[in-house]
């Protein structure tokens, strides 16, 4: 990865002659911010499986948690929801990476005791940041007007102790037994409304970390690992483990990963990511329209 080593000689040998190439010395790792979710999982393949993971330092927590990280310099890079992109200053985009949904998503969940026109207080999964914004603008735009919001830990029946509705993300919502309560998927519900697709998170670097660094090496690292995790081999791989640890179906993860889930960063999804940030303004969600700055 050009860029991200300092290059010393090594002599190879070529039929009767001996030439010099220059390999790279490492220079600091980088630091990444990760999600520990199921769906972050085919993007991180290559740094947990392969030479990438010996050039960065992962750490894995929550999305609003990651977003904090790169916020206060913790981490270089980060897997952040498309909210926390607004309220952090000097970033910059990995390209054609993302988190993003062209259909139901079926784990960003509104999970209610009472019909969705009945519900009057929703708990807001502090995981979140983009999925709460996309909560308010659902509700202020087309389900009935802004409702009472309160923030709380991903704990369901708590959760629905203390509200009519509570907004459930990430493995918490795909292990949510539907059949027992009122769903919303809210991309599902976003689509249908729009037109557009969602995005709900993708790769952002800080701008200082790409000092010395060659940046296109830095994307094209990421975008490798995201197209290595989605080989069917690899994602058999994924598969097996994931549907271990969640207790769920592998054809139940397989599907998610494959039908639920869009890992591109592609035009109609930065059409709908635009519209989202336009929208979460307008009801005083997010501050201003970022500028969608890519490396």
């Amino acid at each position: 990865m050009p860029g991200l080593y300092r290059p010393r000689k090594k002599p190879v040998c070529e039929g009767a002659h001996i030439i010099f190439v220059r390999i790279r010395k490492p220079m600091s790792r980088l630091k990444i911010s990760a999600i520990s979710y199921l769906n972050t999982a085919p993007l991180l393949w290559d740094f947990e499986h392969a030479e990438a993971s010996s050039y960065f330092d992962i750490s894995y927590t929550t999305p609003s948690a990651c977003a904090e990280a790169l916020r206060t310099a913790k981490a270089d890079i980060g897997i952040i929801p498309a909210a926390a992109y607004a309220t952090i200053s000097d970033l910059v985009i990995i390209p054609d990476v993302a988190i993003a949904a062209k259909r139901a998503v079926r784990s960003i969940l509104l999970v209610s005791k009472v019909p969705v026109e009945q519900v009057r207080t929703v708990a807001l999964d502090t995981s979140s940041m983009t999925s709460v914004a996309l909560t308010k603008i659902l509700f202020a735009k087309w389900l009935g007007g802004a409702r009472e919001y309160l923030p709380m830990s991903p704990d369901l029946d708590k959760m629905l102790a203390n509200c009519d509705a509570a907004l459930l993300i990430g493995d918490p919502a795909l292990q949510v037994d539907r059949t027992r309560h009122t769903t919303l998927d809210l991309a599902e519900e976003w689509i249908a409304r729009t037109a557009k697709s969602f995005v709900f998170a993708f790769w952002a670097i800080r701008r200082e970390a790409l000092t010395g660094r060659d940046s296109n090496s830095i994307a094209e690292a990421f975008m490798l690992s995201r197209d290595h995790g989605l080989v069917p081999t690899n994602r058999e791989i994924i598969v097996s483990d994931w549907s271990a640890r969640l207790n769920l179906s592998a054809t139940t993860v397989r599907d998610y990963l494959t039908q639920n889930i869009h890992y591109y960063l592609d035009t109609a999804c930065l059409e709908g990511l635009i519209l989202f940030y336009q929208y979460a303004e307008e009801i005083g969600a997010l501050p201003q329209t970022p500028e969608l700055r890519f490396r």
